[in-house]
């Protein structure tokens, strides 16, 4: 039986998919988003992360599984980046679909299409899938990767008739600039997007930098007002 590490759980997420969801937050990440919030789960290895088995993590999901079958809800691993452990997601969907749960990931989509990876898109229901930035220039920056991974992974779950929610952190001054909500806008007119939104900046996890003596890059970025908001779902509403 595979063992994942865990950074923690939530028995009722409620902005994390459709519904009333469990969510399992993975440790570890490969990217370095200088905006995240849980900068505490990039190390896979961390001495404050669980070690558990998929029997483990589908037990304490099935102490919930009336109140998320109720509500028509589901499970939602997140993280951290969850396709790191790949296998422990596909064993543990393949038990949820057993007992009719709903499966979805959380993800970044910034990985090759491996055999792997699609067994994964397979026994997943839902992908909740960030895309950092539609100029790749600034996702590189941003991320320490380039975003042709995660396009080509967006298109292909289009192409698979997945559940498609896309999400996109608003930083102003850096993913706001209106040439790119443009590009973002007409590449969502190119694939099956269920559900998309904008997340505002905010800097309510810097203290998580901090406390590891972490510099927090993004000190003098402002948050992200509701105005700010509108303007960019008017670009890409238009």
């Amino acid at each position: 039986m595979l063992k994942g590490r865990i950074h923690s759980f939530e028995s009722f997420g409620a902005v994390d998919g459709p519904r009333i969801r469990y969510i399992v937050f993975m440790q570890g990440c490969h990217l370095k988003c200088k905006y995240c919030q849980n900068r505490d789960t990039w190390d896979v290895s961390s001495p404050d992360s669980i070690e558990c088995t998929t029997d483990e993590v589908l037990n304490k999901i099935l102490k919930y599984k009336n109140y998320i079958k109720a509500s028509d809800g589901g499970v939602t691993i997140s993280g951290g980046e969850p396709l790191l452990q790949s296998d422990f997601i596909i064993e543990l969907f393949t038990k949820l679909h057993e007992h009719g749960i709903s499966t979805c990931i959380d993800t970044s989509g910034m990985f090759p299409l491996t055999d792997k990876i699609k067994k994964v898109i397979d026994v997943t229901d839902i992908f909740l899938l960030d895309i950092k930035c539609i100029n790749d220039d600034i996702c590189t920056w941003l991320t320490g990767h380039s975003n042709k991974l995660e396009l080509e992974f967006a298109r292909y779950i289009s192409n698979c008739g997945k559940r498609l929610w896309i999400r996109q952190v608003l930083v102003p001054g850096i993913t706001d600039k209106e040439s790119d909500l443009v590009l973002l806008r007409d590449f969502l007119k190119t694939i099956n997007v269920e559900k998309f939104e904008f997340l505002g900046y905010h800097d309510l996890g810097k203290y998580k930098w901090e406390k590891l003596g972490l510099k927090y890059e993004l000190e003098n970025t402002p948050i992200a007002t509701k105005d700010d908001l509108d303007r960019a779902y008017s670009i890409i509403n238009s």
